[in-house]
């Protein structure tokens, strides 16, 4: 399984980076808002900076609703570099913007999918990605994680290349949880990736053989 950070803030995409795991970036206009950038030609170098820390996937995501709109603004976003994905929102324009930018060469996210059906649409469309939003679904008393394990069976069974993008993490047991579902991709705050390092045994564990190393250097230098 692939790991994306779902961030503006390159501070936070290098520390990713620099851990040796990271294998792409995902963003959004809110996340861009959050960082200060508020101007298109802002936006536009800011991506051009993520592509220039990872060598992995880069979503850019659309803010058009229309077919016409999202098109324009999609070759300006693929024109940035060749990691870049166009990220679409998952509605009727959208769907039929994701199939002429299939059919020219571009790589595309599907963003803001909550059902199986969805999905389907996706993947038929020739999406790059799909992103099932597991976090609110969860907000809304459903199981998310149940919804990628159900695109992970229709894309096998079906044949659909399109490769299942988890997203609205909220926490590491939830990327476990998608890896064991059959998500190819897991998107998340750094929190949530550094949440997969710890465990009280582990610490406990560190603890003990360091007072056992100290021990024996004391040792050591007494003999």
């Amino acid at each position: 399984m692939k790991f994306f950070i779902d961030t503006a803030n390159l501070s936070q995409i290098k520390e990713a980076y620099e851990l040796g795991i990271l294998d792409g970036v995902t963003t959004n206009p809110s996340l861009m808002a959050k960082e200060g950038i508020k101007s298109e030609e802002g936006v536009l170098k800011h991506y051009e900076t993520i592509c220039e820390i990872v060598d992995g996937d880069v979503s850019a995501e659309v803010i058009s609703t229309d077919f016409a709109g999202m098109v324009e603004e999609g070759k300006k976003l693929a024109a940035i570099h060749p990691n870049i994905v166009v990220k679409v929102p998952m509605i009727k324009d959208g769907v039929k913007a994701l199939k002429w930018f299939t059919d020219n060469g571009i790589k595309t996210n599907c963003t803001l999918v909550f059902s199986a059906g969805q999905a389907i649409l996706a993947a038929k469309a020739g999406a790059t990605y799909v992103s099932p939003f597991i976090g609110r679904i969860d907000d809304s008393s459903w199981d998310g994680v149940e919804l990628i394990g159900q695109i992970a069976q229709i894309y096998t069974l079906q044949g659909f290349n399109t490769q299942i993008l988890a997203a609205s993490i909220r926490n590491a047991l939830h990327i476990v949880r998608c890896a064991e579902a059959g998500a190819d991709v897991c998107t998340c705050p750094l929190d949530s990736i550094l949440g997969l390092l710890k465990h009280p045994l582990t610490d406990l564990g560190l603890a003990k053989f360091l007072e056992d190393a100290n021990k024996m250097k004391a040792q050591m230098t007494v003999a």
